[in-house]
């Protein structure tokens, strides 16, 4: 479980590197049903950024942990990013998408810390 939680680290420094905003991670650990231990969600305010953003991110683990996303899907369009790092879900949102799917709410007994932006 270390490897996971420095996983998270890293992943939120990647994020911040690019200026991402409104981190949240989620701990979806001992809830039935759960897909993966934890959602890290972030938005950027530009398809550019969430695309720096997700390179970013995979850039900060592939050098710091030596590990690779099994798949990363959206990029096409990047409004909403997915990167699966297999106990880790990361979501990169452009603000209006994330307020509709609204992924934080999603999983109710998920505990919740918020990462404060850098400026």
């Amino acid at each position: 479980m270390e490897h996971t939680s420095q996983l998270v680290n890293t992943i939120t420094k990647g994020i911040q590197d690019k200026k991402g905003a409104d981190i949240v991670v989620a701990d979806l650990q001992g809830i039935d049903g759960s897909i993966c231990n934890y959602f890290v969600i972030c938005q950027g305010s530009s398809p550019a950024q969430v695309e720096a953003i997700t390179e970013s991110v995979g850039d900060f683990a592939r050098k710091e942990l030596g590990e690779k996303p099994t798949r990363v899907a959206g990029l096409e369009n990047a409004q909403w990013v997915a990167m699966d790092y297999g106990d880790v879900l990361v979501h990169i949102f452009l603000p209006d998408v994330r307020s509709y799917y609204d992924l934080e709410h999603l999983w109710d007994d998920a505990a919740l810390t918020h990462i404060p932006n850098l400026d």
